[in-house]
């Protein structure tokens, strides 16, 4: 298969992956919470415990933006900060209660969206979908080694 034409095909899945998120979200009343918080929250929710250059990769922050962010969330009572075990300069980042029960009402709002989405779908098509997914999980989202 010709990679470039694959690339293609990535690239355009990957901004519709992003339109979908928006689409899923868009009517999800995130309270005092800036998109770029809910982005920071919705990170830690689902790779908790995360550090806080990990936030600043996955989300192209710089570091005194992350912390910034994160000290709001923090302060919001979002999320807490703990110490590594073993390195005490280390702080892992993870939801507070607060903080996970309001990623919980956006996730179910999400699922209510998703489902609506695959309704009518067969078994053999969710099934498909499923395959399709771990693939990509497997090949594209993968860490680089």
């Amino acid at each position: 298969m010709d990679k470039k034409a694959l690339f293609g095909q990535a690239v355009a899945f990957i901004t519709a992956v992003h339109q979908t998120t928006f689409e899923m979200t868009k009517d999800f009343s995130l309270g005092d919470v800036t998109p770029v918080q809910y982005g920071i929250l919705e990170y830690i929710a689902v790779s908790q415990p995360v550090t806080l250059s990990d936030i600043s990769d996955c989300k192209h922050l710089s570091m005194p933006n992350a912390s910034r962010e994160l000290k709001k969330l923090t302060d919001k009572g979002l999320c807490e900060k703990l110490g590594a075990p073993g390195d005490g300069r280390k702080q892992h980042i993870r939801l507070s209660r607060e903080g996970q029960a309001f990623m919980d009402a956006a996730f179910a709002h999400m699922e209510a969206r998703f489902n609506r989405q695959l309704a009518g779908a067969t078994d053999e098509r969710l099934a498909r979908l499923s395959e399709a997914m771990a693939v990509l999980r497997e090949t594209l989202f993968r860490e680089e080694r």
